[in-house]
């Protein structure tokens, strides 16, 4: 049985669709990295499980999912890398590197201290009208603030100072190896996708929190040298 062309199911955007969020930039990037030949098919929010819940059992149906060469669906990006990793070995994500180990548990941290300058963000910034009220009600329902309370009381310079400490902690990390410019030098890792992702990520929220994200970094250099020499595998953002 001749293998099918992998479907990558990514997030809508108003701007013609190109990939936003920073999960599913890390699968992504590993299909460009691998060469794989895919589509992708972007949906709204509330879509989500009205178009993945007759193919995936989940509690929560979220992006990224593809649907693999084999037919089968695979949901989240680390389980997906994993798949594709199996059987694409080549090129290697190197998913044992200690710098994944290290990011994994910086990030955790990372991302609920910089909730208050991306989360009201997003739905005024990124997202079409149809998934506007969805992200509002999911959201505020799990932080339990309004979103717009939210920015207005700890978003800003709190929110910043307390993410510093740890994006400081990715910024030794790059440069840990000083042949640069990948966490292990000149050689590529899913690790750098998973950053590479997060910073496209702040990207595309807007340029004014991207350059206070690359300022509370310590050195942004680091952090756009990264960004350069992954754009091979970063150019194939809308399809």
């Amino acid at each position: 049985m001749a293998s099918q062309k992998i479907v990558l199911f990514d997030l809508a955007s108003k701007d013609g669709n190109k990939c936003w969020s920073l999960n599913p930039w890390k699968t992504r990037f590993v299909l460009n990295f691998k060469g794989l030949d895919y589509e992708t098919e972007f949906l709204e929010y509330p879509n989500l499980k009205t178009r993945l819940e007759p193919h995936i059992s989940a509690s929560a149906y979220t992006s990224p999912t593809i649907q693999y060469t084999d037919g089968k669906y695979i949901m989240d990006s680390k389980v997906i890398a994993q798949a594709i990793e199996k059987d694409t070995p080549e090129p290697s994500l190197h998913l044992d590197s200690p710098y994944l180990t290290k990011l994994e548990e910086i990030l955790p941290q990372l991302m609920p201290a910089l909730q208050p300058n991306y989360i009201p963000a997003i739905p005024k910034r990124l997202l079409n009208e149809a998934s506007v009220p969805y992200w509002y009600e999911t959201r505020e329902a799990k932080l339990g603030v309004k979103l717009d309370e939210l920015e207005k009381t700890k978003g800003g310079d709190p929110s910043w100072s307390q993410a510093e400490p740890l994006l400081k902690q990715v910024t030794e990390l790059l440069k840990e190896n000083p042949y640069g410019p990948f966490f292990a030098g000149k050689t590529v890792s899913y690790a750098d996708f998973v950053w590479a992702g997060f910073l496209i990520f702040w990207r595309r929220i807007g340029d004014d929190r991207f350059s206070e994200l690359l300022k509370r970094t310590g050195d942004a250099k680091v952090h756009q040298d990264l960004l350069e020499a992954v754009e091979p595998w970063s150019k194939r953002d809308d399809h």
